[in-house]
């Protein structure tokens, strides 16, 4: 099979259309039989409860139960060992805040295991950690090595833990690790030397929706911001420029003639002007399209991202070179160095290398096409094990935002004077602090919960559900922490869950929602819209359709990032080859082809940009060049043609950014005709060179 064919293969799984609902009641006759498996491990000894954990799917639940029971002092509920049962079957089990999904998880992986080792993404190390030693003496009773990888942990430990049976990591760790194994030049440096056999994502939906369009990159050498970076950031605020669709920005005509003669040079779209032309539009999304306090926030002499989804700091998550260099010319901080890209890979390419999948999340029935269509996983939503007694209350529409403050302001003067906790879900950094600050205007006193203050998460949320407690939080997504009722709270109500406005994606409302009547308990929700937010007066309709634009969008970005994935795995496999000859001359040479392999694809899809306003699809034609160009680049290594000397280059710098969601230009960007035919003629003369990428 041609690299062609191996990328249409690829290519079609995006084209499935049917997701399904997977009934919990189709696991109730194996969840009878694992209670009566249950009951007679009751009587076994611990060394019995061992070797009946490799007799079946079955019995390593059952095991897995008793062992719960025995080291945990926790009694699996049925609902439990249906997510468990739904998880090894390959889907993404659905529970509500509070049900204990990480138990779940522990019965899910002791039947996986019966398959090889398994690997449980987390959100951050914290959890990492946290799950792996709270769970450690029930694996241990069935036999299971267990152990976490995190930012400090060793090369040593990395390889220790990857050698083992059950691995707590995140997904950001084992892709950075893969990516530093593909550029060892000695075996004894590798850290991943078991295959992938199994994965269990926690928190599904965050990592495999909201992540999917942030590779993971690894880099070294440096790189010098082009002088025109400080020149543009200072023209920027005073130039004409025009907005598409909120994510697109653009010099008018007017524009183009203002940077002209600022630079004093006749046509800014000439060949000699490309990076001029590239610096200018990084310093026009700066400027535009990205947000202090909202997409990131200054603190400590620097920029840091803000994760839109999560509401905190994107650690080690920068944009691309050019547009980072711009937000820090805006924000008149230093210019951190960027390196070379030496390599790189999406979380969803990254997750597609294990020959199963599962997962387990709050939210994820409202994206089970999502989920289907991106990843062939269906959802199963499990019920809660009490009923859910939390009111959900209709949505208070406010013609402005002043009205809508005002209301809010009562609405947690009132719910204070009952000592009932309230917690105030927000949209933004701005938003919470200023919040906070016509709360302490009021003397409310309260917790503020946002990108600032990131390292005191746990402990906020965990006083969250108190009595007479007030919390504001930027999103509660990825948090991991329960909020547990204080003394007395349930009879005045429970706690109190408000929004400050509707999200995009109604799972992240349900993950705001859900944070209320936890496991039975009483609590309330509801959200205080503006009017001045809202799209369209049907918010979940609205809803609905940013959710279909999103879907479309990342299924775009990734029939472009698998022609590329196709070809990493190729060379990968090619290299370790090379690296059991210990031929360390050709190894450093190859990452020197791959390191311009990549650059190569960034310069084929910067140009086809310019090139694709007629309305065609630029996918065939980049694909097409990336196969010459990749085939080329194995001709060289076959053959043993290297350039003039190895490129000597610091192989140690990681970091993620965001890519585009449409890396040739949104379909309406492609179809403008507003630069005319002397625009074209001058930008068909623009040799196929590097450009930039927005978010």
């Amino acid at each position: 099979m041609s690299w062609g064919d191996s990328i249409r293969t690829l290519l079609q799984r995006f084209e499935k259309s049917e997701a399904q609902l997977i009934d919990f009641a189709s696991y109730r006759e194996a969840i009878a039989h694992i209670r009566t498996l249950r009951r007679q491990l009751a009587r076994r000894s611990d060394a019995e409860l061992t070797e009946h954990a490799c007799g079946g799917v079955h019995c390593a639940i059952a095991s897995a139960c008793e062992a719960a029971r025995r080291a945990l002092r926790l009694d699996p509920f049925d609902e439990q060992v249906g997510a468990a049962l739904a998880m090894v079957d390959g889907h993404i089990a659905e529970m509500q805040t509070g049900e204990g999904k990480t138990l779940a998880g522990l019965l899910a992986v002791s039947a996986r295991l019966l398959a090889g080792s398994v690997h449980i993404w987390t959100a951050n190390d914290y959890l990492a950690q946290r799950d792996a030693e709270w769970m450690r003496p029930a694996y241990e009773l069935i036999g299971a090595s267990v152990a976490s990888i995190g930012q400090a942990t060793t090369a040593t430990d990395r390889k220790r833990a990857y050698e083992g049976r059950v691995l707590y990591t995140t997904p950001h760790e084992v892709g950075f690790d893969l990516l530093r194994d593909q550029l060892v030049l000695q075996r004894s440096q590798l850290v991943q030397t078991t295959p992938f056999t199994s994965v269990l994502v926690d928190e599904a939906d965050s990592i495999l929706i909201d992540e999917t369009r942030i590779p993971l990159v690894i880099a070294g050498g440096s790189q010098t911001p082009s002088p025109y970076i400080e020149v543009m950031a200072q023209l920027a605020p005073s130039l004409d420029y025009s907005v598409e669709d909120e994510r697109n920005v653009r010099l008018t005509d007017y524009g183009v003639a203002q940077v002209e003669s600022a630079l004093a040079i006749n046509n800014l779209y000439d060949a000699e002007h490309l990076s001029a032309l590239i610096c200018v539009q990084e310093a026009l999304q700066a400027h535009v399209l990205l947000r202090r306090d909202v997409d990131y926030i200054v603190k400590d002499g620097r920029v840091d991202q803000v994760d839109e989804f999560k509401g905190r700091v994107a650690t080690g998550r920068r944009w691309p070179a050019d547009l980072q260099w711009a937000v820090e010319a805006k924000e008149h901080v230093p210019l951190r160095p960027q390196g070379r890209i030496l390599g790189s890979i999406t979380l969803a390419d990254l997750v597609q290398l294990y020959r199963h999948r599962c997962g387990m999340t709050g939210t994820a029935a409202t994206q089970a096409m999502d989920l289907w269509r991106e990843y062939a996983l269906h959802v199963a939503v499990i019920p809660p094990h009490k009923p859910c007694i939390r009111r959900d209350l209709p949505d208070r529409i406010f013609a402005t935002r002043a009205e809508q403050e005002l209301a809010l302001l009562a609405e947690i003067a009132s719910r204070y004077e009952r000592r009932q906790p309230v917690l105030v879900g927000s949209a933004s950094v701005f938003d919470s602090e200023r919040l906070s600050a016509k709360l302490r205007e009021i003397g409310i006193p309260h917790y503020l919960l946002n990108a600032r203050q990131d390292e005191a998460e746990a402990a906020v949320i965990a006083r969250a559900g108190q009595a007479g407690a007030v919390t504001i939080s930027t999103n509660m997504a990825g948090r991991g922490t329960d909020i547990q009722l204080g003394e007395g709270v349930a009879d005045i109500g429970g706690l109190a869950v408000i929004g400050t406005a509707r999200f995009d994606a109604r799972r992240i409302d349900n993950q705001l929602r859900g944070r209320a009547g936890r496991q039975g308990d009483p609590g309330m929700t509801q959200f205080f819209v503006c009017r001045e937010d809202c799209a369209s007066g049907d918010i979940e309709h609205e809803q609905r359709r940013i959710e279909g634009e999103q879907l479309t969008m990342r299924l775009n970005l990734r029939k472009y990032t698998v022609v590329v994935e196709v070809h990493r795995r190729a060379f990968a496999a090619s290299r370790r080859k090379k690296l059991e000859t210990g031929d360390t001359v050709a190894l450093t040479n190859m990452d020197q082809l791959w390191a311009e392999y990549l650059e190569l694809s960034t310069h084929i899809r910067s140009g086809l940009a310019w090139s694709s306003w007629t309305g065609d699809d630029p996918l065939p034609e980049y694909s097409r060049r990336l196969e010459a160009a990749f085939v080329e680049m194995e001709a060289l290594i076959d053959e043993g043609r290297w350039s003039d000397g190895p490129s000597r280059f610091d192989r140690g710098s990681t970091w993620t950014y965001l890519l585009n969601d449409y890396p040739l230009g949104t379909p309406q960007s492609r179809l403008l005709r507003h630069f005319g035919k002397k625009i074209a003629k001058t930008l068909s003369r623009i040799p196929s060179t590097g450009g930039s990428s927005t978010m």
